[in-house]
């Protein structure tokens, strides 16, 4: 079974992103991967600096670099900032590209040769396309295959219904069609 992990850039209650990312992870189950949820809210991750890292590796980097390392794709649910993606999920990409146990520099075990895909929920009409292309960036540079495929949700706070559900047609099978080559471009890269 394809292992996929969905991480949401937002630990805000009430996050549209945090629902986009629920309903991620139902599709991805019902079209029959094996999903884990990370919530960034749970891990005690310190701002990155190579003097911290030099000293005692923080536990829950090193918890979260396995989780993601364990992994054949990862799904990344993320708000926009100013333009670009929150510090707090730049923050937990950088811990887990980090190498330790003996690895060399450039090691890149929790993503190397995986697949990953992105999603993005924003009150703005752009639905979060901005950060979208910087995370793209930024998952290429270690090393992930990001798929084609994306899912933009723009004005946000009127596009869920009380359910979570979306209601529009247009994303939600956008999400559909994002979780489905996910599962089919990651099992391919873990056979």
């Amino acid at each position: 079974m394809t292992s996929i992990t969905v991480v949401v850039g937002s630990t805000r209650e009430g996050s549209f992103n945090a629902m986009l990312g629920a309903l991620a992870a139902a599709s991805l189950e019902a079209q029959g991967a094996s999903v884990t949820r990370v919530d960034l809210a749970e891990f005690d991750l310190p701002l990155y600096s190579a003097a911290r890292e030099a000293g005692d590796f923080p536990p829950d980097a090193q918890r979260l670099k396995d989780i993601f390392a364990a992994q054949d794709g990862l799904l990344f649910v993320s708000p926009e900032y100013n333009g670009s993606l929150p510090p707090l999920l730049k923050n937990a990409i950088d811990w887990a590209s980090r190498p330790t146990g003996g690895e060399g520099l450039v090691a890149l075990s929790a993503y190397r040769g995986k697949a990953a895909a992105v999603m993005s929920a924003s009150i703005s009409p752009f639905g979060g396309l901005r950060g979208l292309m910087h995370l793209r960036q930024i998952l290429s540079t270690i090393q992930m295959l990001v798929i084609p495929e994306q899912v933009v949700v723009p004005n946000a706070h009127a596009a869920f219904e009380a359910d979570g559900s979306l209601k529009d047609a247009l994303p939600a099978s956008l999400v559909e069609m994002t979780a489905g080559r996910l599962i089919a471009v990651a099992k391919a890269l873990a056979a």
